[in-house]
């Protein structure tokens, strides 16, 4: 018996994927630039408490800052998108094992590896 295959579907179910994809690109790429790089760049009071807790000083609060807001932008050029989500992929387990290790606070890794998981899965998504 042969199968039936209804292409209609398979063409909804498509857009429906990328419209999710644009969709966690804009906001995470708008949240990476506005609420996560800025404020290290610009000196926010908490990000400042944050790195100097960890001890590595200043440079690195600026790096942090520069490789999220970069990373922010990549995911909104769609040329950039696959080596941006890899990049805050690495970025996001990185923050994880500072939370855990440097921080001690293991409860706050949860975020940032959850984060991780959706930049792996949208550097799967862009081909």
């Amino acid at each position: 018996m042969t199968a039936i295959t209804h292409p209609t579907s398979t063409a909804s179910t498509g857009k429906i994927r990328t419209r999710i994809v644009w969709t966690l690109r804009i906001v995470l790429g708008l949240f990476f630039i506005i609420a996560s790089g800025l404020p290290k760049l610009l000196g926010d009071a908490t990000a400042v408490h944050v790195f100097q807790q960890i001890g590595w000083g200043e440079w690195f609060r600026y790096l942090t800052g520069a490789v999220e807001v970069s990373g922010g932008l990549g995911l909104l050029i769609p040329r950039l998108t696959r080596a941006a989500a890899a990049g805050l992929t690495i970025t996001m387990v990185c923050a994880a094992a500072t939370q855990v290790f440097l921080v001690h606070a293991p409860a706050t890794a949860i975020f940032p590896l959850a984060l991780a998981v959706l930049f792996a899965w949208l550097t799967t998504q862009r081909r």
